[in-house]
C-alpha cells in the first residue's frame, strides 16, 4: 500500500459525502468503517488485500479479528471509549495486526468519527503498514547493539577487549583507593600454543581458544572480569580477593585445564599464571608485576602458577 496522508483522504471523504463508497473503494491505503460495537459495516480493496481477506468474510465480524489476541480487550476498549467520547479524531496509533494467513504485520492506524445515515456514529479507520519500516528499525538496533558490543569485547572468544579490560582495571583501583578494598589480578598465558597453530591450523588454535576461555571463565566466580589482552594472553580481575586466595582460584583453573582435553584432537593444553594484589601504584606497575611473575611461571616448567613478589 502507498503512503497517501490519512488527513488528505478524509477532507476528500467529508467533500464527497455523495460519493463515498467510491472514494474509499479508490483510496491507496487500507480503509474500514465500524458500527458503534465495533463490527465492520464497510471495507476497501486495499484493506481486504492487506489482511488477505474477502470482503464477505469481514463484513459483519468484529474488527479484533484481525487483531492479535493478547490485545483485543485493549483495542476494544480503546474502541469503546472513542465512540463514547466527544474526541471528532482518534490519536494515531502504531499496532500489531494479523493478517488471515496469520502473519504479524505493523500498521499505522489513524481513525475519525463520522455520523450515518441513521444518525449514529460510526468509526472510520484508516491504516498503513509500515511493517518493512519496523523491520528496518529493529535491524538497525541489533546492528547497533552488536558494534556497541565489538567495541568492548573480543569478537573471537567474546570476552572484554584489551581497552574495555584496561578500563574496568582502572575503576577497579578508584573503587579500592575510595573504600580501602581490596582485589588481585592474574594473567595468565596459554603454554605452547604456537605448535597447536602450527600443528593443527589456525581453525583449531581459534577453538582451543574459544573453549579454554569457556572453561576459565565457568571456574571463575561472578563477580571477576575476564579479559582478553590480545592473543592467547589474558586478564583476570578478581575483586576482594589477596594474593593468596587468588593464587588458589587460578590453581583451580590450572587444574581444570590440564585435566580437561580440547577440541576433536583431544589436546591437552595448559596455562602458566603470574598472581598480583594491589598495593598503592598505577595500574601499568600492577600489570607488570603480574607479568613478570608468569614469566617466571613460564620459566619454572609453564604449567604452574606463581604470585608476584611484593613491590620494593
Amino acid at each position: 500500500m502507498k503512503e497517501v496522508s490519512p488527513d488528505q483522504l478524509y477532507q476528500l471523504f467529508n467533500r464527497s459525502k455523495r460519493n463515498t463508497e467510491n472514494v474509499i473503494k479508490a483510496a491507496p491505503i487500507g480503509i474500514c468503517i465500524t458500527n458503534p460495537s465495533g463490527y465492520f459495516e464497510m471495507v476497501n480493496p486495499a484493506y481486504c488485500e492487506f489482511y488477505g481477506y474477502r470482503e464477505e468474510e469481514i463484513l459483519g465480524q468484529h474488527f479484533t479479528m484481525v487483531v492479535p489476541e493478547a490485545y483485543r480487550a485493549r483495542q476494544s476498549a480503546l474502541h469503546d471509549d472513542f465512540m463514547q467520547g466527544s474526541e471528532s479524531f482518534e490519536q494515531r496509533q502504531e499496532w500489531d495486526v494479523l493478517t488471515k494467513l496469520g502473519d504479524v504485520h505493523t500498521i499505522i492506524a489513524e481513525a475519525a468519527r463520522i455520523e450515518g445515515e441513521d444518525g449514529q456514529s460510526r468509526k472510520v479507520t484508516f491504516i498503513i503498514d509500515i511493517t518493512q519500516r519496523k523491520q528496518l528499525e529493529v535491524r538497525l538496533k541489533q546492528a547497533n547493539e552488536r558494534l556497541d558490543h565489538l567495541a568492548h569485547h573480543d569478537e573471537l572468544t567474546e570476552l572484554y577487549n584489551r581497552r574495555a579490560g584496561l578500563q574496568r582495571l582502572d575503576e577497579e583501583i578508584k573503587r579500592c583507593e575510595r573504600y580501602g578494598s581490596t582485589f588481585s589480578i592474574a594473567i595468565y598465558d596459554l603454554d605452547d600454543f604456537k605448535a597447536i597453530n602450527d600443528t593443527y591450523g589456525h581453525s583449531t588454535g581459534d577453538t582451543v581458544l574459544q573453549q579454554t576461555t569457556a572453561l576459565v571463565s565457568k571456574a571463575l566466580r561472578d563477580t571477576d572480569l575476564h579479559i582478553r589482552l590480545g592473543g592467547e594472553e589474558f586478564l583476570i580481575i578478581m575483586p576482594g580477593v589477596n594474593a593468596e586466595e587468588a593464587h588458589l582460584a587460578m590453581e583451580r583453573v590450572r587444574e581444570a585445564m590440564a585435566q580437561n582435553p580440547f577440541t576433536e584432537h583431544q589436546l591437552t593444553v595448559t596455562l602458566s599464571s603470574g598472581v598480583a594484589c594491589y598495593v598503592e601504584a598505577s595500574g601499568t606497575r600492577l600489570l607488570d608485576r603480574a607479568d613478570k611473575a608468569m614469566y617466571q611461571a613460564k620459566q619454572a616448567g609453564r604449567n604452574r602458577v606463581v604470585i608476584a613478589s611484593s613491590p620494593m
